[in-house]
């Protein structure tokens, strides 16, 4: 696994690897620190992490201006930073957490346990979904979402105006981030359920979910009893 730094501050840099490094025990981990935006983008270029700690305030530049691009991206990112009044729009852009500096270990690993726990929910609500497209950054706003659907190392966002747009997160990390409504209903369909209109039950005991674009997609067998009680 690997987990890259961005912090210019060498003293808060050191403090997050040590306890980062504590909280993953004997885990093979390869932490990386960056002290400028500059290095850190290099860094994502040549590998990309599994998760980033992002400062908002790096040596003048703002980390918020690269923001868009990052949650964009296959990894999660959890922003570390004193500028607590940018912390509900972080949440809506689709971070994983936001950790206020000063921050302790138990505020840090809590952020960490979400990282490794796709249950565990963040109470802020994500507002959207940045996706690249050729070479810009678009902002999806989730209400607009029918569907999600895994489709190789992407996966596919289904929209209320038919179009489709790729993302680079996974079906699992886009579950942690996306609010209650959004249902997993089969290893390779996330469902928006305000778009959800009735569960069917199909000859040779299939179960399918009507949507209300009249499109049919397929139920998990483990998922009908849970999806059927949030149906009614």
């Amino acid at each position: 696994m690997k987990i890259l730094i961005i912090e210019d501050e060498a003293r808060i840099a050191r403090r997050l690897e040590r306890m980062t490094t504590e909280f993953f025990g004997n885990k093979p981990v390869r932490i990386i620190l960056c002290d400028s935006l500059q290095k850190g983008l290099d860094e994502i270029a040549d590998q990309t992490p599994d998760l980033l700690f992002l400062d908002l305030n790096l040596n003048g530049d703002n980390g918020f201006e690269v923001l868009e691009q990052m949650v964009a991206a296959s990894f999660h990112t959890i922003i570390v930073s004193a500028n607590i009044d940018k912390a509900i729009n972080a949440f809506a852009y689709g971070v994983l957490d936001f950790v206020p500096k000063p921050f302790d270990q138990d505020r840090l690993f809590k952020a960490l346990n979400r990282f490794i726990s796709p249950a565990i929910k963040q109470d802020e609500t994500i507002k959207y979904l940045a996706v690249k497209r050729a070479g810009q950054i678009r902002l999806i706003n989730i209400a607009e979402v029918i569907y999600i659907k895994g489709a190789g190392i992407y996966t596919e966002l289904h929209l209320r105006n038919g179009q489709k747009e790729l993302h680079d997160k996974s079906l699992e990390l886009l579950q942690q981030l996306l609010p209650d409504q959004f249902e997993r209903i089969h290893k390779s369909y996330l469902v928006n359920l305000q778009q959800a209109e009735k569960v069917l039950i199909s000859p040779g005991s299939r179960y399918e979910l009507l949507l209300l674009t009249k499109e049919i997609l397929p139920i998990g067998r483990s998922k009908y009893k849970e999806l059927k009680k949030k149906m009614i």
